[in-house]
């Protein structure tokens, strides 16, 4: 699935906490994954469609450092990746073995992949920095993947910090988490989440004018007329 360039700036002009405002509206209240945060303060807002990554627990006769060298392996999967998607890493919430390195993020860099979003841990975390390729994890820990992990493949349907993420499906991050949207539900969250946002703004500018937020947040009628009237 490609993500048009228009639709990437709006989801980049829309906020993770407001994406959750929206979906929770449509029913859906599982979008935001556990232990997903940014590695670096200050990371700008960044959308993609998932490209999906699967750990299960190791197990000795496959967890081993020859089984990079395997074609299912992370080095292959990181050239499979296409330009522009968010890799996204079920690593099962294990944080004393690290998914990823400064080696892997360097190359998922020249390959122009957007961002690196895991409910598991990074190694070698000041070459990963220095990569500069943004991450979105749980922190970091010196041993690599197979000291806890067997990696068994991509590009299937996984789970990262407890959400249901298949291939494809829209990932926004920003400094409150990654939230998942739903191919099918995007053009309801890019439709509806510039109004949230327009609004919030409105109510905030409110608040800030000495306006007590009984029917302000959330409206009463009075405030929807004047808020729509403020529109024209």
């Amino acid at each position: 699935m490609s993500l048009s360039p228009e639709a990437r700036k709006t989801l980049a002009g829309i906020t993770t906490a407001t994406i959750t405002t929206v979906l929770l509206k449509k029913g859906l209240r599982n979008i935001w994954m556990r232990g997903a945060r940014p590695l670096r303060p200050g990371l700008p807002r960044l959308v993609g469609p998932a490209f999906t990554l699967r750990f299960v627990p190791a197990r000795e006769d496959l967890a081993t450092p020859e089984s990079w060298s395997s074609p299912i392996s992370t080095r292959t999967a990181i050239e499979a990746m296409p330009e522009g998607c968010i890799a996204v890493v079920d690593a099962m919430g294990i944080t004393d073995a690290g998914i990823f390195g400064d080696i892997l993020c360097a190359r998922m860099m020249k390959r122009g992949v957007t961002a690196l979003v895991t409910d598991g841990v990074v190694r070698d975390v000041e070459g990963v920095l220095g990569t500069n390729l943004p991450v979105w994890c749980d922190g970091y820990a010196a041993p690599p993947s197979v000291a806890g992990l067997t990696f068994v493949g991509w590009g299937e349907p996984i789970g990262c910090g407890g959400v249901a993420v298949f291939p494809n499906d829209i990932v926004v991050a920003d400094q409150d988490g990654c939230v998942l949207i739903p191919q099918a539900m995007l053009e309801q969250v890019l439709n509806e989440g510039v109004e949230q946002e327009r609004m919030e703004a409105w109510i905030v500018n409110e608040v800030n004018n000495g306006a007590v937020l009984p029917g302000l947040y959330p409206m009463n009628a009075e405030t929807k007329a004047r808020y729509a009237a403020s529109k024209k």
